[in-house]
């Protein structure tokens, strides 16, 4: 799946935007080579515990190659994420700084990223077919589904569906702290517990609508039901 990925190009906006990106350059990073292309999941093939985002920021995870790294919204994720044990060091740099999850998986429904940070209708729905494949992947294993915002809420709803799982109806709603029980509608699936976070922009974690307390407290609850057993750095 990872190879036939990064060698998309079916949304020529996202195409165009992510190049002109990694040509251009921040200027705090000029030195630097980006990756400029579809930035694939990241954790391990058999995770019990899914987070689902939003798109790789221009200069974060389309510059690292790395879903949420280099940017200040993963210094957030994984700050909480190694705080509760499931990641081996609290920060994420570059795609070789030795970072890796533990029984967890990071990936989005649109994986280009995007001007402005917003993807439109049609680009979520050409990039949904790579969230359904790896849901698919993941289906023996994954427990725990965290949406990190509305708009990877909304996103995942029909790819759950299509993956195999029954999405109840009318469709769970979107809040921080949600928890929903999703059954499985298709041999060699099981019960996912579903929760909502907000989602780790700046908008939320510099304003405090996000702590970091917060977002511990949903990883938690999320590998907990999952029963991924962790252990929390002394």
């Amino acid at each position: 799946m990872d190879s036939a990925l990064i060698e998309c190009r079916a949304c020529p906006r996202l195409v165009a935007w992510r190049e002109q990106v990694a040509h251009d350059k921040r200027a705090a990073f000029r030195d630097e080579t980006y990756w400029g292309r579809p930035v694939t999941g990241f954790g391990p093939a058999d995770a019990s515990v899914l987070l689902v985002g939003l798109a790789p920021a221009a200069h974060g995870g389309n510059r690292t190659g790395r879903m949420f790294t280099g940017d200040r919204s993963g210094d957030v994720l994984f700050a909480a994420l190694h705080a509760i044990g499931a990641a081996t060091q609290p920060t994420a740099t570059s795609r070789d700084d030795g970072l890796h999850l533990i029984g967890t998986r990071v990936t989005a429904p649109v994986h280009c990223a995007p001007p402005d940070n917003k993807p439109t209708v049609t680009e979520r729905d050409t990039c949904r077919h790579w969230l359904i494949t790896e849901l698919d992947l993941l289906a023996p294993t994954v427990r725990s589904v965290v949406v990190l915002g509305a708009w990877g809420w909304q996103a995942l709803m029909p790819a759950l569906t299509q993956a195999g799982w029954q999405v109840p109806r009318p469709r769970p709603k979107f809040g921080h702290g949600a928890h929903y029980s999703i059954t499985p509608a298709r041999p060699g699936r099981h019960r996912i517990d579903l929760f909502g976070c907000y989602h780790v922009s700046q908008q939320n974690t510099f304003t405090g609508r996000l702590t970091p307390a917060m977002l511990e407290e949903v990883l938690t609850t999320a590998t907990e039901a999952a029963g991924l057993p962790l252990t929390r750095p002394t």
